[in-house]
């Protein structure tokens, strides 16, 4: 059966078109495989098809999540795990409960209709280490069907260092740990109780046990070569006084990246923080944390803070697609389309390394660095329509490059084909301190009214690779300076 690989512009029904749409040549052979020049090649071999462990990774690659694993053993002040929940975006909601080998079944529907997929991550809705035995039979049955899948969990570390050897042995060589404080004190404000060796614990005992084999559990990750992101959620009031020391001491541990994410906070979810108004942090002071950390663990930027039964790329959730009820009872493989999108993947980054360094070769000085929102629906391209934009990326460039900054969300401007003044109202909050957006397409209603408010929208670049797209706008800009001061 042809397999249909679908990116942007690009769709192919078989490898050999594929490789006849690369330009005739062998796909295996097209677009180097080698990694940064600062990154070794048993780590770039580790991450490059990782869409949460490589900020290039996450334009092509895809990432899903089942939710076998509902026990946990800590309560968290920001967390509330729900099930049969489809509208909220967050950590710890899921619509399916599924067992090991449903999930199995549902993972195989998806890599063979996904070429993108390449990372399947158990994130709960509770723990993956301490609910470990489906944890291990979904990870076991999928590695015996797809081992060209790379496995990778999300824990708190509590139960880790109980399961290590397993974890060890298995084909998994990512894990997430979350860390939020160094102190037990604060740790305290943040977990209400843990379950630890049959018995339950409160207060600062608990915030000092846990953190205790939080701390073991990075060591001993470590020393198997097992990359470790640890998660530290940005908690205004608790625990922001204290990231930039824990952004050290995870580094010193070997951690290979700290995701410090915003606090979600919300009524409606029925969080402990939700409801007692905790609020999350501005996006201001996000950045300044971040900011404060550079120097330290290399920081991730482009974390969704996904669902516990997310699927797509990072960006997107195509649960919904794949319901149990959906899916047929026996699920036939394409392991033919992975391999051929990614050598696609392959000869893209090539050319879009080599696109981008040429595009930022000489980069002309300005007095600041221009900051540049972009609408893309995967792939590095400028390729998706304002109206249908529901997060935008956010770039920085200046002389000295093109950089990712962050991603901000924003309602798609267009529902049924017409747009929502109140979305658009939205957006432009959203872009606040960002000047221009690139984009594949814009209607000219919203050009106008994005316009007044202070933003330029710049559909003249689809298709083109972001960096390049952004160092050719930051060009133009200067030049269009440089003309009015002549």
């Amino acid at each position: 059966m042809a397999q249909i690989i679908s990116l942007g512009a690009l769709q192919v029904a078989s490898r050999d078109d594929l490789e006849k749409s690369l330009g005739g040549c062998e796909a295996s052979s097209c677009g180097s495989k080698e990694g940064p020049a600062d990154m070794d090649p048993a780590t770039w071999a580790k991450v490059k098809d990782h869409p949460c462990y490589s900020e290039e990774a996450h334009h092509y690659f895809a990432r899903m999540h089942v939710a076998v694993a509902p026990a946990c053993n800590i309560q968290c002040n920001y967390c509330n795990r729900k099930y049969d929940c489809s509208n909220e975006s967050r950590p710890g909601v899921v619509s399916e409960r599924l067992t090991p080998d449903q999930a199995a079944r549902k993972v195989i529907a998806v890599a063979a209709a996904v070429p993108q997929l390449s990372v399947l991550g158990i994130a709960g809705p509770g723990d993956a280490a301490y609910d470990w035995r489906k944890t291990k039979a979904t990870f076991d049955a999928v590695s015996d069907r797809l081992p060209d899948i790379k496995l990778c969990l999300s824990s708190n570390g509590l139960a880790l260092p109980d399961h290590i050897d397993e974890l060890t042995a298995m084909r998994i060589d990512h894990v997430t740990l979350t860390i939020n404080t160094l102190d037990p004190e604060v740790g305290a404000q943040i977990y209400p109780w843990i379950y630890y060796q049959g018995k339950r614990h409160e207060g600062v005992e608990a915030a000092r046990i846990l953190l205790a084999r939080q701390m073991q559990s990075l060591e001993l990750l470590v020393e198997r070569g097992i990359l470790v992101k640890v998660n530290s959620v940005l908690i205004p009031g608790i625990n922001d006084a204290g990231m930039l020391e824990l952004n050290k001491v995870v580094k010193a541990k070997g951690a290979f990246l700290h995701n410090i994410m915003p606090l979600i906070s919300d009524p409606a979810h029925g969080t402990h923080f939700g409801l007692t108004g905790q609020r999350g942090p501005t996006a201001a002071e996000l950045a300044a944390v971040q900011e404060a950390c550079a120097g330290g663990a290399n920081l991730m930027r482009h974390c969704r803070q996904c669902r516990a039964d997310a699927v797509g790329l990072l960006g997107e959730d195509r649960g919904q697609e794949f319901n149990l009820d959906q899916l047929p009872e026996v699920v036939e493989d394409a392991p033919e389309a992975r391999a051929a999108y990614r050598d696609w993947v392959a000869r893209e980054r090539e050319d879009r390394r080599a696109a981008t360094e040429q595009a930022t070769a000489s980069l002309p000085e300005a007095p600041a660095a221009l900051r540049i929102a972009v609408a893309t629906k995967g792939g590095g391209r400028i390729n998706q329509h304002f109206g249908h934009a529901t997060e935008f990326q956010i770039y920085e460039v200046d002389s000295d490059g093109v950089r990712f900054l962050t991603h901000r969300r924003a309602d798609n401007y267009c529902t049924d084909g017409h747009g929502t003044d109140d979305r658009l109202a939205e957006i432009i909050r959203s872009l606040d301190g960002v000047p221009v957006v690139l984009c594949a397409r814009i209607g000219d209603a919203p050009r106008a009214h994005m316009a007044a408010a202070g933003i330029e929208v710049i559909d003249a670049h689809a298709q083109d690779y972001i960096e390049t797209a952004i160092a050719a706008v930051f060009r133009d800009r200067n030049a269009e300076t440089a003309a009015k001061t002549a």
